[in-house]
């Protein structure tokens, strides 16, 4: 159902006189048709009638109500429905008024591969049946933390299926012992088994009966007089213990999977504490914040999170939670899970420490975050006074990035809302200019990106930084000009011997250039934003040179085409093992003969 007026004449009536009084969703939308809130309701009729009856609403969603044009309904068959739409309609949407948690990215997982010698990977993605997963965890360093460690102690391979498959010869890692070498039969494939399942006995909180486990089965090794497998037993039993000793949540229950959810609101920011235990081990936590929060209270922000999170994440047996959640969202997260689920807001023991532990972290970020804010803040209003601006907010900062005009590339870094927006940036591989012209450059990099914006495609800067003097600045100025667009730009100019904090800033609307203290707030600011667009350009350029490299320096061997080329790749794991290969390796491959291998070596070489 949809009803539009005309926009600021927005009549309720006619729309909650056809309301039904039925279970749904209703959508908020404003002139241009934008989404402004999703609510879900037991009630249509009533629900969305009390936006126009009720006087004591707050100032934000009296804001929300001045700003409607339209509202659209979908009728659903019970409100647990109505939940589960109105979060993948806010996950879809991402409405203004709406409390929204941004997590995109699904979390990462520890893999161990289905194969005879099964690989431990890191792996984000959907979940394959032939293949064990542990986790998830909370971002990416809980992972490869977890790897080292089972690489120390178990010493199995992380290594390529093309890679492991095509070795003739134990690599790096089986010589400083992190890897058992399986890939040159230097282990069993029992022996190796065997350190697998000792590996998933860790993974699944299992280090007690692991290593009584171990230390069995150095004791026989000591009496059967195998001295040296007794000691490697020894010393995977001290590194466990010492595994043990840093973890610094230890449950009394092994084998517990468990997340804590505790949603905290201080100084007017609010933020949800994630912690994931599994298999009794702690993984690690990570804090949100959510967007459009405003005057949401902190069971409102944490009903949110959980709605919108679980909606792609596994869920464990036990959350723990330190404030009462609505009977709907549980049968919600009940039905979600599929199988038995306890949501517990009043833990004892040892639950109990971790939920305070959680809310004491969620505190720390926000006091971080608002620390962050005022810094911020002051840096901003400090950089609008040098700028003679109001209301300064967003800057976009252009960089290049070339090796001796190999490869160029440009950097677009967007700061807004007080902070680096890195889903925002851009990165330009230069096709028109000449190698080596970084004028060029950036005259094909900003007309591409203003170009756009000028069309309406995408929200135009306050200033535009440019790394680099009144030549760049100059070409700045003729392109914004081109597409139509009256931006300020200003150009970051490099100090004598590049030194941070003799920066020039040139200012061509003021006309004037300015040397700030090395201090001064606008400065930092300004190098902050500056740095970080360095940073993204030289890392394209970086990745899109070894790329070229790769492939033109055995594209121009004679004879080499392009299945030759991906057999040597694919055998040697790379260019810098098909550069390490002698030129018996090299004979070896598949359609490379001795003349044709001695010639990839001298060409290498």
């Amino acid at each position: 159902m949809q009803v539009k007026t005309p926009p600021h004449t927005f009549d309720p009536k006619p729309v909650l006189a056809s309301l039904p009084g039925l279970p749904g969703v209703y959508r908020m939308l404003d002139a241009r048709g934008d989404v402004l809130y999703v609510g879900k309701a037991i009630d249509l009729k009533k629900r969305v009638s009390s936006y126009f009856q009720k006087s004591d609403l707050s100032p934000r969603i009296q804001l929300m109500v001045r700003q409607i044009a339209a509202i659209e309904t979908t009728v659903t068959r019970s409100e647990a429905e109505a939940l589960i739409l109105e979060n993948n309609l806010i996950k879809a949407l991402a409405p203004k008024y709406n409390i929204l948690f941004r997590d995109d990215k699904s979390y990462p997982y520890l893999m161990l591969s289905g194969h005879a010698f099964p690989q431990m990977a890191y792996y984000r993605g959907s979940l394959d049946k032939r293949h064990q997963f542990f986790g998830p965890y909370p971002n990416g360093y809980a992972v490869r933390e977890s790897i080292q460690i089972l690489q120390k102690v178990f010493r199995i391979r992380t290594c390529e299926d093309s890679v492991f498959a095509n070795r003739s010869r134990p690599c790096l890692l089986y010589q400083i012992k992190r890897c058992s070498g399986p890939c040159v039969g230097l282990i069993g494939p029992e022996d190796y088994r065997r350190d697998v399942q000792s590996a998933v006995s860790f993974l699944q909180g299992k280090q007690n009966e692991l290593i009584a486990l171990l230390s069995q089965r150095m004791e026989a090794a000591a009496a059967a007089l195998e001295f040296e497998q007794a000691a490697e037993l020894r010393d995977q039993i001290q590194a466990l213990v010492r595994v043990q000793e840093k973890q610094f949540v230890e449950s009394n229950t092994s084998q517990l999977d468990c997340d804590v959810v505790v949603a905290v609101e201080e100084g007017g920011l609010s933020c949800v504490n994630l912690t994931m235990i599994r298999g009794g081990r702690h993984l690690g936590d990570k804090s949100f914040f959510p967007d459009s929060a405003g005057d949401a209270d902190a069971q409102a922000t944490l009903e949110a999170f959980l709605g919108q999170h679980y909606l792609g994440a596994s869920l464990p047996p036990l959350i723990l939670v330190n404030l009462d959640v609505s009977e709907v969202l549980r049968d919600y997260l009940v039905e979600r899970a599929g199988r038995r689920l306890a949501i517990n807001a009043n833990p004892i023991g040892e639950r109990r420490v971790w939920l305070e532990m959680a809310e004491k972290n969620a505190r720390l970020a926000i006091g971080q975050r608002a620390a962050s804010r005022a810094t911020q803040t002051l840096r901003l209003t400090a950089l609008a006074e040098q700028l003679e601006m109001d209301g300064l907010e967003r800057l976009e900062c252009f960089d290049i990035s070339h090796t001796m005009g190999e490869a160029t590339v440009a950097s677009c870094v967007v700061y807004d809302k007080g902070a680096m927006q890195p889903s925002e940036y851009r990165r330009y591989n230069i096709e028109t200019a000449a190698a080596g012209d970084d004028y060029g450059a950036m005259r094909e990099a900003l007309t591409r990106r203003y170009a756009k914006l000028a069309g309406g495609d995408g929200k135009l800067p306050d200033v535009v930084l440019i790394d680099g003097g009144k030549g760049q600045v100059g070409v700045a100025l003729e392109v914004l000009a081109e597409v139509g667009l009256n931006l300020p730009v200003v150009g970051v100019a490099k100090g004598e011997a590049r030194k941070p904090g003799l920066e020039t800033l040139i200012l061509p609307f003021l006309q004037k250039s300015v040397q700030l203290a090395s201090d001064h707030p606008a400065l930092h600011l300004i190098q902050t934003i500056r740095d970080e667009a360095h940073r993204f350009a030289i890392t394209g350029h970086r990745a899109r040179r070894a790329k070229a490299r790769v492939t033109s320096s055995l594209e121009d061997i004679p004879g080499i085409g392009a299945k030759r080329r991906q057999r040597l790749l694919t055998r040697f794991g790379g260019l810098r093992g098909v550069v390490a290969a002698g030129v018996d390796d090299l004979a070896q491959v598949e359609g490379i003969s001795r003349a044709l291998a001695e010639k990839i070596y001298n060409a290498l070489h």
